[in-house]
């Protein structure tokens, strides 16, 4: 329990015993305490309306009821200074800011650890998110998900979970297929074999062209002898490498790690797609129709039925995904979070209706949706890139941009609302950039400690912090009380842009604090002490915050 959620148990907890022992009413009559934090500071700290929902039970005016509660309540034990009734009854807390400073000596002590929580009480949780086809390069829509994804792992592990990050490889299917004939007809016409066409649906970026022209400098007329048979296979095999070791460097380049590369093809090597269907045949799940194998995903909420093997005996893409997900119970997970695109918003109910067909909660299986980016620039929306004319890359827009300002903006709003990426912002060196003011906080603190130490002044836990009295710093240090809180709140509900706007939020406080007050004071130096030890645990908070969105804290800028 952190430092804040300590603070309102105990003054909850006074208020409720001030009420019984002034006789307003029994335990079992008590109505649960609401705390309010007002939103004015001159109202205090916090507010209850306690004497209002005692008006009934006392039969007494309720600020009759407040004065008997205010009489009866124990102000050191639960570290308040000052009680007011206002209104018809509401009592405001002012909380005795002593409490707080032996946050600074926590924070100094946790270091990287500080923001910890146990709230997911090592729940294991898997995260399934990007899993583009490995058939081309990765997108803003698929940038905007690793970003997403990433942090709430990060974010999930910080609050107690026990999270594991998996990428699956759609490596089965049709679009493999067409991958390798592409590869297949590029790799002839590289050779000189104009007559080769490509396929139909085959793939016609400049990323195939070019794996056609390395694996023909590779092989030479090597696959060219081979049976056309070996020679697709070969390709499927070559490209899909290709391809996704380039996935994998462009994702790690974003600060993107995996623990697991799943592969759609293992299970159908392992034979876990027909152990599935079997599995839904017994259970009399499935039945034929027009030639079909349909699932009856109407029984458990879908609005249609859904076809599982077509009429020439393939299967239709829910089928493997089915034995995928009983793969990912199988392997022990609580909670399989899958983050997916907007256009997937459909395939929802009838993943739901497998999971629960399993056997298996269906709310065990949670989705996230990313919703569609559009970069702006010049106030104009960006459709195509400048040097290739083609759409923007995930590659291309960290470089336009930068990498910390693109996983900052990727996260500063909720997943499943559209994003406009203003790219002019995200460059500019001003405060109206987000990304610069939270990191212009961190590195302004390492300037102000730089400047410390050439006084021979270093912050420690052994400075007199009981001098930290004013405004900005109680605002400080009760900020920084919230991080653990915040954690948790964002873990449990998969929501890291309440992560990135505590980042603004106490780098707004941080600036406040500096125009108003002076660190270092050669005629006060206790309370320059005091102030090194303060800003060195906000240093720590923004950095801990910054790195679970994956953005740096620079020491200069």
């Amino acid at each position: 329990m952190n430092i804040v959620e300590k603070t309102e148990q105990k003054l909850k907890a006074e208020i409720a015993q001030a009420v019984v022992k002034a006789g307003l009413a029994t335990e079992d009559q008590l109505p649960e305490v609401v705390l309010e934090t007002p939103k004015e500071k001159a109202h205090g700290d916090y507010a209850t309306n306690m004497a209002m929902q005692l008006a009934r039970i006392a039969k007494k005016a309720p600020r009759q009821i407040a004065e008997d509660i205010v009489a009866n309540f124990d102000q050191s034990k639960a570290s308040i200074k000052n009680i007011e009734i206002a209104g018809p009854g509401f009592i405001n807390f002012f909380l005795d800011t002593a409490y707080l400073t032996d946050l600074i000596l926590t924070i100094l002590k946790d270091q990287e650890d500080y923001g910890k929580t146990n709230t997911g009480e090592g729940e294991k949780v898997q995260i399934e998110f990007v899993s583009a086809n490995p058939t081309g390069t990765l997108h803003l829509g698929h940038a905007r998900g690793a970003v997403f994804g990433d942090s709430l792992a990060n974010i999930m592990e910080k609050a107690g979970y026990d999270v594991q990050r998996e990428y699956y490889i759609n490596d089965a299917g049709n679009q493999m297929n067409n991958l390798a004939k592409s590869v297949e007809a590029r790799y002839m016409q590289a050779l000189g074999h104009t007559d080769f066409d490509m396929p139909e649906d085959g793939y016609h970026g400049k990323d195939i062209v070019e794996l056609g022209e390395k694996m023909a400098k590779e092989y030479g007329e090597k696959w060219v002898q081979e049976s056309e048979e070996a020679r697709v296979q070969f390709c499927r095999q070559y490209g899909l490498d290709f391809l996704l070791d380039r996935i994998k460097k462009d994702l790690e380049d974003y600060r993107v790690p995996f623990d697991n590369w799943f592969s759609e093809t293992s299970l159908y090597e392992e034979g876990k797609v027909q152990q599935t269907l079997d599995y839904l045949k017994e259970n009399d799940y499935l039945y034929e129709k027009d030639g079909a194998v349909w699932f009856k995903t109407t029984e458990f909420n879908d609005d249609k039925d859904r076809v599982l093997v077509k009429k020439d005996g393939n299967y239709t893409y829910l089928t493997p995904d089915i034995a995928y997900h009983q793969n990912k119970f199988d392997r022990g997970f609580d909670t399989l979070i899958n983050v997916w695109g907007a256009d997937h918003h459909g395939y929802i109910p009838r993943m739901k209706a497998a999971i629960e067909a399993l056997g298996y909660n269906p709310e065990q299986l949670e989705v996230s949706i990313i919703q569609m980016v559009n970069l702006i620039q010049d106030g104009e929306i960006v459709k195509m890139s400048k040097r290739t004319g083609k759409a923007v890359t995930m590659v291309e827009l960290a470089e336009e941009v930068g990498l910390d300002a693109v996983r900052y903006f990727f996260v500063m709003r909720s997943n499943d609302t559209h994003l406009d990426f203003d790219m002019d912002l995200a460059t500019s060196e001003s405060n109206e950039n987000p990304v610069y003011y939270v990191q212009y906080a961190h590195a302004r603190i390492c300037s102000m400690l730089r400047q410390a130490e050439e006084r021979g002044l270093e912050p420690n836990a052994e400075a007199d912090l009981s001098l930290l009295q004013s405004e900005k710093e109680i605002d400080l240090l009760k900020r920084l009380g919230e991080f653990p809180q915040i954690v948790g709140d964002s873990a449990v509900k998969r929501t890291p842009h309440r992560v990135t706007q505590y980042i603004y939020d106490l780098a707004s406080d941080l600036h406040s604090f500096y125009n108003a007050e002076k660190v270092i004071n050669s005629d006060q130096m206790e309370l320059s002490k005091a102030r090194l030890a303060l800003i060195e645990a906000v240093r720590i908070t923004l950095a801990n915050a910054l790195k679970l969105i994956g953005v740096h804290a620079p020491e200069k800028m």
